[in-house]
């Protein structure tokens, strides 16, 4: 039996990581500081983290270049994969961030503007490599719509079209977030992951929306979800990943110990 996976999410903004609710909130002064990103990262190793994703959140909106030192940092002292996203436009940059400690790179907005960025990363490095980000916004009854630039951007995808192309094209996972769950605590978007999850071969990351264990519980289960993405509970100490691992091991999930 596959085990799934549970992995904390580091939003970094300027250098540091943040929370706050929704999309596109650094520029209002939305975004609590939470913290050093390094020092974080070494707190969920120690508590048993499957993975790590880092994500600047504004490098896309912003042209920020992406995080190599704090990459650099993370990987001497922590042992579980890594993975970084964020201003992600080009093979060298792939090529920096796993030079640099990554062991997967995660593209979003470049990979709309630019499709064969996947497919060059995924004949270079290995679609293993290759995570696609998708940020999805429900826009009508049962249509989730694909969003770039931090949420601020309406592109023609569908969030189920698009992840089976994405697919296609190389990536070897998806990590999908749903824009209207993000940072509400109120739970994941269990109908779009579970439909994403039916549409391609390759493990999915449900992402936004963890509130409680049981959230995380159901988008495994009824999502069919492959792992779990979260921030907001673990930064607050509401929750360690060990918390986490006993409740879904309690719930039947296989989870690594």
């Amino acid at each position: 039996m596959f085990t799934k996976r549970v992995i904390p999410c580091l939003d970094v903004h300027d250098g540091k990581v943040t929370r706050g609710v929704q999309f596109g909130r650094a520029e209002e002064g939305g975004l609590r500081n939470v913290g050093d990103p390094v020092g974080l990262a070494r707190r969920y190793n120690d508590q048993g983290a499957d993975e790590m994703v880092f994500f600047d959140i504004t490098a896309s909106a912003h042209g920020r270049a992406t995080m190599v030192e704090v990459i650099e940092r993370a990987a001497e002292c922590c042992f579980m994969p890594l993975t970084v996203g964020g201003g992600i436009r080009a093979v060298e940059d792939i090529s920096a961030m796993l030079k640099a400690g990554a062991d997967k790179v995660s593209i979003n907005s470049s990979a709309i503007a630019t499709p064969e960025l996947i497919t060059a990363g995924a004949e270079k490095f290995g679609s293993q490599c290759i995570v696609v980000s998708i940020d999805c916004k429900r826009t009508a009854p049962g249509v989730w719509k694909v969003f770039v630039k931090g949420g601020r951007e309406e592109t023609k995808w569908n969030a189920v079209e698009w992840a089976a192309e994405a697919v296609r094209r190389g990536a070897g996972e998806i990590v999908l977030n749903s824009i209207d769950a993000d940072g509400t605590k109120a739970g994941y978007d269990l109908v779009v992951t579970r439909r994403v999850s039916e549409a391609v071969g390759v493990p999915v990351v449900a992402s936004g929306g963890a509130g409680n264990l049981d959230h995380m519980a159901e988008v495994l289960i009824e999502g069919k979800a492959d792992a779990v993405l979260a921030a907001s509970i673990f930064h607050f100490g509401e929750y360690t990943v060990a918390d986490v691992k006993r409740h879904l091991a309690a719930k039947g999930v296989a989870v690594r110990p």
